[in-house]
């Protein structure tokens, strides 16, 4: 159905009881470590809230505020074609790749295949048990790239959880040959320091280079060990993958003393989590550059040379920035959009009481040329729609609409839904339809919502933490021109020039 109230009049005071504002201390003064983003290799969170907030949440649907429990609800441009449920594997969704007919979607217990020549109606290709947080995958030709970022027994798909402590425990990546989609088979394993929470591909004709990201090292972990301020690099050979091997371990963060050159953090910066690696990285290989969401600190990175990427510029935002998740590149390279993942994705940071600026995106414009280009501040963007306490909502994955002159993304809020905007100017980004589902509860916090979402081929693809696999149809005259653009394949960090 479609939400019958305007958007723009949903800022109901929510968030403003004492649980909200205890809520946002907590978030704002929290050490980074207890706010690791993303879900953990446990089951999805459920942390109570306040009887007071528990009756705004339920005030808010009852008066049309805010969808009730588990409804959907929509803008008139976007058409809801289907969802599919999870089916053999019941842990957290995470993220998506496309290739041809075929989408791969990413589950803390291994991954999915599915069949979306029929976009109305995917059809299952493969189910692969293969469990290791948080599971992120990339395709790249006949090869399938499966992140792991918890710690486990050994390199196999039969691996169980085993403490960080001990040596013998295993973190990295893993390699799939996919040229059989009804028949994956597991071909290498890479133990990276820290692991890999996620990873982006640098394809080549002979050879993939995978720039594995990781963080949050301990002087307790024999294989994540301070300071930890680069990026694992892993060469993958097309025709032998089982040769994959870490070629290097460039350090982006340079500086004196245990931590290295990144952000300090907290207390020097209160509520900023300290550089310790990088959560993401985006490459943009038609232009030879990287952006790096790390922690604390955004960069922009020549990679000319894949085996030495190099950091032209740094900056922070030591205001409204908790964490540095993700990057993207608009088409002509002249901006990047950061996203903040203040709370890790298991907050409440939709509300009032959090405002408009924190857990939102910054939009920056690339001044300059070459190694002279900096990251200059223009504006942040954060969906306007205020959500339950109950709801976990911050910015996260999603992907460009490609529409030449227009700065059009799509992206993914967790259980905020899913966002279709545009920043075509910097300083006044805008959002023009959505997509979401009611809390999943109304009186805890249940870690739910779209993980990822991103367009390819005419179609938004969803993959949604708890509810499964969504498909949406967009129909607006601002992004009818991207349907006009078809890609044989999609890994969304590794962006395509879309009109090449």
């Amino acid at each position: 159905m479609t939400l019958s109230k305007d958007p723009r009049t949903r800022h109901r005071r929510l968030g403003v009881a004492a649980a909200a504002v205890g809520l946002l201390a907590a978030l704002l003064t929290a050490h980074p470590a207890v706010a690791t983003p993303d879900p953990g290799d446990a089951p999805p969170a459920r942390e109570g809230v306040s009887r007071s907030a528990q009756e705004q949440v339920k005030e808010a649907i009852a008066e049309g505020e805010i969808p009730g429990q588990d409804e959907i609800v929509h803008s008139a441009n976007i058409e809801h074609l289907t969802n599919i449920p999870k089916d053999l594997l019941p842990g957290t969704n995470s993220d998506l790749a496309f290739q041809g007919r075929y989408a791969f979607a990413g589950n803390y217990d291994g991954f999915r295949i599915f069949d979306i020549s029929n976009p109305k109606a995917p059809k299952t290709v493969a189910q692969v048990l293969c469990p290791g947080s948080q599971n992120d995958i990339s395709v790249s030709g006949n090869l399938l790239f499966l992140s792991t970022d918890s710690s486990r027994s050994d390199d196999s798909c039969n691996s169980t959880t085993q403490p960080v402590t001990e040596k013998s425990s295993w973190e990295g990546m893993k390699v799939f040959d996919i040229s059989d989609k009804r028949n994956p088979k597991y071909v290498a394993a890479v133990e990276t320091a820290c692991g890999s929470h996620t990873h982006t591909l640098v394809p080549e004709r002979r050879n993939v280079y995978v720039y594995v990201s990781s963080y949050s090292p301990n002087a307790a972990y024999p294989d994540c060990q301070p300071p930890h301020d680069g990026i694992s690099i892993i060469k993958v050979p097309r025709h032998a993958p089982e040769k994959a091997a870490v070629v290097g371990f460039p350090v982006l963060f340079p500086g004196e003393g245990p931590d290295g050159g990144g952000n300090p953090g907290s207390p020097t910066n209160p509520g900023v989590s300290k550089t310790t690696g990088c959560h993401d990285i985006t490459v943009l290989p038609s232009e030879d550059l990287a952006a790096g969401a790390c922690m604390g600190d955004g960069i922009l990175m020549s990679i000319e040379d894949p085996e030495n990427p190099k950091v032209i510029d740094q900056v922070q935002d030591n205001v409204n920035f908790a964490f540095w998740h993700s990057a993207t590149f608009n088409q002509t390279a002249k901006k990047v959009v950061f996203t903040d993942e203040l709370g890790g994705g298991g907050g409440a940071t939709c509300n009032e009481a959090i405002g408009p600026n924190r857990g939102a995106n910054g939009i920056y414009d690339i001044v300059g040329k070459g190694e002279k280009s900096k990251l200059v501040f223009r504006s942040y963007y954060k969906i306007p729609r205020h959500q339950a306490d109950t709801e976990n909502c911050v910015a996260h994955n999603g992907s460009l609409i490609p529409v030449k002159g227009k700065d059009l993304m799509v992206q993914a809020w967790y259980q905020g839904g899913v966002s279709v905007w545009e920043f075509t100017d910097s300083a006044k980004p805008k959002e023009i339809a959505y997509f979401e589902r009611g809390p999943l509860s109304t009186t805890n916090i249940v870690t739910g919502g779209s993980w990822s979402a991103y367009y390819y081929n005419g179609y938004i693809y969803s993959n949604d933490i708890a509810k499964g696999f969504d498909v949406l149809k967009l129909d607006d005259r601002r992004t009818d021109p991207a349907k006009r653009v078809r890609l044989g394949e999609l890994n969304v960090q590794t962006q395509p020039d879309y009109f090449d």
